[in-house]
């Protein structure tokens, strides 16, 4: 998938994993209960500071806070660009 958006410096650009629609047991979750996920995938980094390389890529699954990143819509899609730091996991 390719977006055209070139996050600044330590930024990442991430598609979060759609949000669960069903519990364990099968019980359908409705919209308004549903929790943000705090997964996704990377779509886009930024070039990291000068003295700090990234350590993601695109294509990496990543696991993050929960009320991190800025939401943002491209083409009608849902992203969330934040600092690599808010980033805790590559999965």
């Amino acid at each position: 998938m390719s977006v055209n958006i070139k996050p600044l410096a330590d930024r990442v650009l991430v598609e979060p994993a759609a949000a669960e629609e069903k519990t364990a047991s099968g019980i359908i979750i409705p919209d308004t209960a549903k929790e943000k996920p705090q997964r996704g995938s990377v779509v886009a980094v930024g070039e990291g500071k000068k003295d700090e390389p990234l350590t993601v890529k695109v294509g990496d699954s990543v696991l993050y806070g929960k009320y991190s990143g800025t939401e943002i819509t491209i083409e009608g899609k849902d992203y969330l660009i934040m600092r690599e730091s808010d980033i805790f996991a590559i999965l």
